[in-house]
């Protein structure tokens, strides 16, 4: 008996050290993001929104958060392209700082659950001293008809808006036949 609470307690304390080291590396993370913010004053502001949580994955080449870990890639960090908004890590932490200039930016939304994500890629012209906002919706529409094409999920869509502006708008259509669809931009 003496043998079991040994060991109850061991599993327990080596379950609190591993669970302490995961909450200390999001917080060293926070600390150097907020050391590191020296990005130049014209650079454009991007944020992601719409989900309960959205990651950037990748600016042009540059890792940012790895799909797996959630950890956050040391090198972007040091660049000062990082900024923190105030939320939770877990809940659309981190916003962007990027130069003026054409990027590639790769976003994961999550809009059903945590173990989901939707990967958005756009490439745009980024302005100086101007906000971005990435948002994710699904498009509401009235439809009519069979219960077959009532039933079916409505268009995933993600709006690009410049300081509150609508600027690009992307919508994913649900294909009934292979369940599988992209992003294509739509017309404003």
């Amino acid at each position: 008996m003496a043998r079991f609470f040994g060991c109850s307690i061991v599993l327990g304390i080596s379950g609190l050290v591993l669970s302490g080291c995961q909450t200390t590396q999001s917080t060293v993370d926070r600390i150097r993001i907020k050391q590191a913010q020296t990005a130049a004053p014209n650079a454009a502001q991007i944020y992601c929104s719409g989900t309960a949580n959205c990651e950037f994955e990748r600016v042009d080449k540059l890792s940012v958060v790895d799909a797996t870990s959630k950890r956050i890639n040391t090198a972007v960090i040091k660049t000062g392209w990082l900024g923190l908004t105030g939320q939770p890590m877990s809940s659309n932490g981190l916003f962007l700082r990027l130069p003026p200039q054409q990027h590639e930016v790769v976003i994961r939304f999550y809009p059903i659950s945590a173990q989901h994500a939707e990967v958005f890629h756009v490439i745009h012209q980024f302005k100086p001293q101007q906000r971005y906002d990435f948002k994710m919706y699904r498009q509401a529409a009235a439809s009519t008809g069979s219960l077959l094409n009532v039933s079916t999920p409505k268009p995933l869509c993600v709006d690009l808006l410049q300081e509150q502006r609508l600027i690009r708008r992307f919508c994913r259509p649900y294909d009934v036949v292979t369940g599988v669809s992209e992003f294509v931009e739509k017309k404003i």
